[in-house]
């Protein structure tokens, strides 16, 4: 019989036994190395949260999806920002056409973001935010809301992705070098720590790393190592780890391999609390690996859609039973397009199945003990440590994103992957197997092109109505201390209420810390 192996090429044994547990089983959830799960009681205590990402469009119509998916039972709220959005071009910019309110919801200014949250209190709800070298300026658009709705700032919750080293790696919407663009994290770490507490600062992303190609070892030995170049910078700068370490956390990806995701999971938790520890923290909350969840949006095939609710049920599974905090799950769908509300309903009560019907949900780290998932989380942490020790030996994530290491890694593993799938060895249903003729179509969601229009209307009235010369300032102020290397964010919030827009803050920085290409 042929040798099987999960995606990350880890052997798998035809039978488990008692011999192959390595030797950890008493270790208990809640407790270090968190390997069972962050809490004692997991989701006898709580249910993750259930996120769905959405943002399409311009600001009412993302609201219009957000008030719907509150109502049909989310728990928090994900938004997704449109390309000029990520890299700071305002949606009037010649280089933002074609590209505006299409992967996600367009916001120039304060005033859309005033929309996008029009009937929805920012201290009765969580709210993610996957953007990263405009992060710091939607997190301003976001604090600048809540200040107008009278909210007290230590008691909204959220997360800012803000993890700009994978943009490098895997996904390209960065702006700035990744010194200046380091320094900007960890001034977002001091200032949310006293001013917005319960904020998460950054969520450390695997989930790009793993969309571009990578495997399931790698997705963690690089977000992990990412992680590791954050808190030295925040060493560096004098913070505390035991108070920004509290406010880290990551965004994994979950694939089709059941067991092999659920083996990531616990080992990426075991690695980051003992990591967290050799790094000098001593309090057991900041040596938590606490995590949100996607479902794997590279997983979904144009080929027979319909597959693709079996295939997000399978990934819902393996993040819970691999104990995650939050999930979004995908739309059927999304290999086509941005999700239908049908869709983007199906993949909500997917995670409600879970959650309320599959008995998942009842018991702590339910694998737990399997020789099988044991044995394997244990590989997986020294696939992962193994490579996590070349990045050290180069000098660290920065040194290695320079040299290209971690970028030609993920693409050879996408080569191979894709191979696998053109030479029959790997079987994908519906696409190298299994294929049908005739399809039924698939409702499709569009976007139409004259949003652009409609935005640069908004900007018109927006710089007709705003004091000027104060504006001016407030830019002149940002440069100032950009270059002189005092923190930045309390004059980006400044500057937002005062209705500067996206563009200018990104452009104001430009001119400080140039552009990397």
């Amino acid at each position: 019989m042929s040798e099987k192996k999960t995606d990350s090429g880890i052997i798998i044994n035809e039978l488990y036994t008692g011999k192959d547990l390595p030797g950890n089983e008493n270790e208990m959830p809640g407790q270090y190395p968190f390997t069972r799960g962050v809490q004692p009681d997991m989701y006898r205590g709580k249910l993750w949260t259930m996120r769905q990402y959405a943002g399409f469009s311009t600001a009412e119509e993302s609201n219009k999806r957000y008030h719907y998916l509150l109502s049909q039972g989310v728990s928090g709220l994900s938004v997704a920002f449109d390309l000029p959005t990520q890299i700071g071009y305002d949606s009037d910019h010649a280089l933002s056409e074609g590209e505006v309110g299409k992967v996600g919801v367009a916001i120039d200014s304060i005033e859309d973001m005033q929309t996008l949250f029009n009937g929805i209190r920012l201290d009765e709800v969580s709210t993610s935010m996957t953007i990263n070298a405009t992060g710091f300026i939607l997190l301003s658009f976001y604090v600048a809301l809540a200040k107008q709705q009278g909210a007290d700032l230590k008691k909204i919750s959220g997360t800012i992705q803000n993890d700009i080293l994978k943009e490098y790696a895997a996904r390209g919407t960065y702006i700035y070098p990744p010194k200046p663009s380091m320094r900007i994290i960890t001034d977002i770490f001091e200032w949310c720590s006293k001013e917005v507490p319960k904020w998460n600062t950054i969520s450390i992303s695997g989930y790009h790393i793993r969309e571009a190609g990578s495997t399931a070892v790698q997705e963690i030995a690089f977000t992990l190592a990412n992680g590791k170049a954050y808190v030295e910078a925040a060493l560096k700068k004098g913070l505390d780890i035991n108070v920004f370490g509290k406010r880290l956390s990551f965004f994994f990806n979950a694939h089709n391999n059941l067991f092999e995701e659920v083996a990531k999971f616990r080992a990426a938790r075991r690695m980051w609390a003992r990591m967290m520890k050799e790094l000098g923290a001593t309090d057991p909350k900041a040596m938590m690996l606490r995590f949100h969840t996607q479902t794997g949006g590279s997983t979904l095939t144009a080929q027979q859609p319909l597959n693709n609710i079996a295939r997000v049920t399978t990934q819902t599974l393996a993040a819970v039973l691999g104990g995650t905090q939050s999930l979004h799950t995908n739309g059927y769908d999304e290999a086509l397009s941005l999700p239908t509300e049908e869709a983007a309903r199906i993949a909500l009560r997917t995670q409600q199945i879970v959650a309320f019907e599959s008995g998942a949900a009842d018991t702590v780290d339910p694998l737990a003990g399997s020789y099988f998932v044991e044995a394997l989380t244990a590989e997986v942490e020294t696939a992962a440590t193994q490579l996590m020790e070349k990045i050290e030996a180069m000098g660290g994530s920065v040194a290695a994103i320079e040299e290209g290491f971690i970028q030609n890694e993920i693409a050879r593993s996408a080569y191979e992957y894709q191979r696998e799938i053109e030479n029959g060895q790997k079987i994908i249903v519906g696409v190298n197997k299994f294929q049908v003729g005739e399809e039924s179509p698939i409702p499709i969601l569009r976007v139409d092109d004259s949003i652009r229009q409609v935005q640069t209307e908004k900007l018109s009235r927006l710089r007709a109505d705003r004091n000027h010369a104060k504006c001016e300032q407030l830019l002149q102020l940002l440069n100032d201390k950009a270059s002189g290397g005092e923190n930045i964010m309390p004059v980006v919030v400044e500057a937002v209420e005062n209705k500067c827009t996206l563009g200018e803050i990104a452009d104001t920085l430009r001119e400080v810390f140039g552009e990397y290409k």
